[in-house]
């Protein structure tokens, strides 16, 4: 799709599953298993939607995925597809050296395990070898440095590398990074959440990242129980989504295995129903 001028494309990384109860925190199951049902170990099916942006002569990427490093039991545990994300790019007619910024909305490993590649001999080397990598500054340091809660979600080999070489930029907040492109911060997920923005031609969209990560957070209180900030979760989504549906926004879901692209619409205070988008 075209927002503006700007070319917007969803592709897949591939897919996972995930604990439904995780995914949806206090929300009972009896409500959340009517939206997604899950396998007989209680996963729910998603995706890894990413985002490629085509915009003042750059091509933009947005998350890598899992990529394709990690062994058959964690490949077994989270119900991981091979990684798609070569193929994707192959069908919009690009290859892994043709991109020029990779975002990393955060450093988690369904989000950036598909930043870097190993090699036979156990060499990691970068997954788009003419990328400049961007991350919040201060995700970088939460993935540095976790702690007991959050330390399964992050694998340096995924990003501390990219780091070391010099191919990762560190940022403080909002950013330009292209012609109508910027990085948001979204806090709450982790502190160090962003999302993208794009503005072309009078028309605007979000790609929404953790902040809501299926059609089916929309509603205020289904936060992930994979928050670390789920309060600041909440105040996120009421401060963005209420002006996304009155400004009629395009919004991304990165994880939603049906609905990639959608605008909203607020029938009732804080109540929103998604419109889906062909992409």
């Amino acid at each position: 799709m075209k927002i503006g001028n700007i070319e917007v494309r969803s592709l897949t990384a591939g897919s996972l599953y995930l604990d439904g109860g995780a995914m949806f925190g206090v929300v009972p199951r009896t409500l959340w298993e009517k939206k997604l049902a899950p396998d007989d170990r209680n996963r729910i099916p998603l995706n890894m939607n990413v985002l490629l942006v085509k915009a003042g002569g750059k091509n933009i990427l947005l998350d890598t995925g899992a990529g394709d490093k990690e062994d058959e039991k964690f490949a077994d545990m989270y119900r991981l597809s091979r990684n798609h994300l070569e193929e994707s790019l192959a069908e919009a007619d690009l290859k892994p050296g043709d991109i020029d910024i990779v975002v990393n909305t955060h450093l988690h490993f369904d989000h950036a395990g598909g930043n870097t590649v190993r090699s036979g001999n156990g060499t990691i080397a970068p997954a788009f070898p003419n990328a400049k990598y961007l991350v919040q500054r201060i995700e970088y340091d939460a993935a540095v440095h976790p702690h007991v809660r959050n330390k399964a979600s992050y694998f340096d080999y995924n990003y501390k590398p990219l780091f070391d070489e010099g191919r990762m930029e560190l940022l403080s907040g909002e950013r330009e990074i292209a012609p109508g492109v910027a990085v948001v911060p979204l806090p709450g997920h982790t502190k160090g959440l962003q999302g993208l923005m794009i503005e072309s031609g009078g028309e605007k969209g979000l790609y929404l990242t953790d902040c809501v990560p299926t059609s089916h957070h929309v509603a205020l209180p289904w936060i992930m129980g994979y928050d670390l900030y789920p309060m600041e979760t909440l105040e996120t989504k009421k401060r963005i989504l209420p002006k996304l549906a009155r400004e009629n926004w395009i919004v991304f879901f990165e994880h939603d295995p049906v609905v990639k692209a959608a605008r909203l619409d607020e029938s009732k205070t804080m109540k929103f129903h998604v419109e889906p988008l062909e992409t």
